[in-house]
């Protein structure tokens, strides 16, 4: 596998590291290890505040598969939702895998913390938002 990735996502549980990393392996059917200099896939966990509390991210991401595939079935793994970024250049959307592996887009609301960026007010993405909406003006 290539890897030269990084992906960054956050998880609506409260989640341990080594839950997180065996469910990457198992999706990934290969190892993932700590930050570690020897590692070949690094993933590092945290716990923030807010309803996506537990950022997961890995290093080295595999080039070869795709990002929400993998996000999907970690989610499944996880019995939680994974919210990615997506590639709009809406700051507040993101794709959400579902635990029963559905992928959708949505928007959160985000605010920096000392500990890091807090998720929070989960939407879907309904055509709505003015970023979403080309030519829109935005809401007063």
């Amino acid at each position: 596998m290539a890897a030269d990735g990084l992906w960054n996502w956050s998880v609506a549980a409260r989640v341990g590291p080594d839950l997180v990393r065996g469910a990457l392996a198992g999706a990934l059917e290969r190892p993932v290890h700590e930050m570690v200099p020897a590692g070949e896939l690094l993933c590092d966990v945290y716990h923030v505040g807010g309803d996506f509390p537990t950022v997961v991210d890995v290093f080295l991401a595999p080039s070869d598969v795709t990002e929400a595939t993998i996000a999907s079935a970690v989610a499944v793994r996880l019995h939680a939702a994974v919210l990615l970024p997506d590639d709009s250049l809406d700051a507040s959307r993101y794709i959400l895998a579902e635990p029963d592996g559905t992928l959708r887009p949505v928007h959160v609301d985000e605010e920096e913390t000392d500990d890091g960026t807090e998720r929070r007010g989960l939407r879907p993405c309904d055509g709505c938002e003015p970023a979403c909406t080309p030519g829109r003006p935005a809401a007063a």
